[in-house]
């Protein structure tokens, strides 16, 4: 793991926690986490595990955001998922016992918690209700996943460029403007997320300035009309 140990979050009084999974725990199944789990802080762009790794533990963001990524036969990346604070991250390898499938890097300055194996699964064996939380959590990311496959063999990359956006806007909402997405990525990083090439990406976010849906703010991207990126997507906002 990149990183390094220079903080610690004590999981009771953590902010993040009440957007995670762990938000029902008790305070002596927080108190086991607390006496094994690691905090690292990450820099732009550091890589938090690699795609093939073993995982050893779970990840929680504690504030941040983080790509994951999956690299085809190509090389090319792909961007499968996106995170924030309070997302748990390798959950899936962790579970299954495989080799981690993807890549988790650091879109900006990011504080994670590391909560090692046996420490994270003595607190599930225990508690049902983080477990159903776990399948939950396990069922809605295999809808996204689903969905996903169906948009980039089904719709066209220009409506894939708009649900991007808004998802984008779902995961990371607006700057102080309401206005302005509170994220900032790359144009290879948002072509990764839409599945398409890089030039492709830079044209339609031109197209969609030209048409008055969004603008640029810096390096950040700002919605104009909201209504129309919606249509645009051909998605139920």
């Amino acid at each position: 793991m990149a990183g390094k140990v220079n903080f610690h979050q004590e999981c009771a009084t953590c902010g993040a926690r009440h957007k995670s999974i762990f938000c029902h725990l008790e305070i002596d199944e927080l108190a086991a986490f607390d006496a094994t789990k690691s905090c690292m802080s990450y820099k732009k762009g550091q890589v938090i595990f690699n795609e093939g790794g073993h995982p050893l533990g779970l990840f929680c963001v504690n504030d941040g955001k983080v790509k994951i990524e999956h690299t085809g036969q190509d090389g090319k990346e792909q961007i499968v998922r996106m995170a924030k604070a309070g997302d748990v991250l390798g959950y899936r390898a962790l579970l299954s016992s495989e080799r981690y499938n993807a890549s988790a890097v650091a879109l900006d300055d990011t504080d994670v918690c590391f909560i090692p194996k046996d420490s994270f699964f003595g607190v599930l064996k225990t508690n049902p209700g983080l477990s159903l939380d776990i399948i939950k959590m396990l069922s809605t990311e295999l809808r996204k996943a689903e969905q996903s496959i169906t948009d980039l063999a089904q719709k066209p990359v220009r409506e894939r460029m708009a649900e991007a956006l808004l998802f984008l806007r779902e995961t990371y909402g607006f700057e102080e403007d309401e206005a302005t997405i509170n994220v900032v990525l790359s144009r290879e990083d948002i072509a990764n997320l839409v599945g398409t090439a890089t030039e492709t990406a830079i044209r339609l976010l031109s197209e969609f300035k030209k048409d008055g849906i969004v603008e640029s703010v810096g390096k950040k991207i700002k919605i104009i009309d909201q209504d129309k990126l919606v249509k645009t997507a051909n998605v139920y906002n």
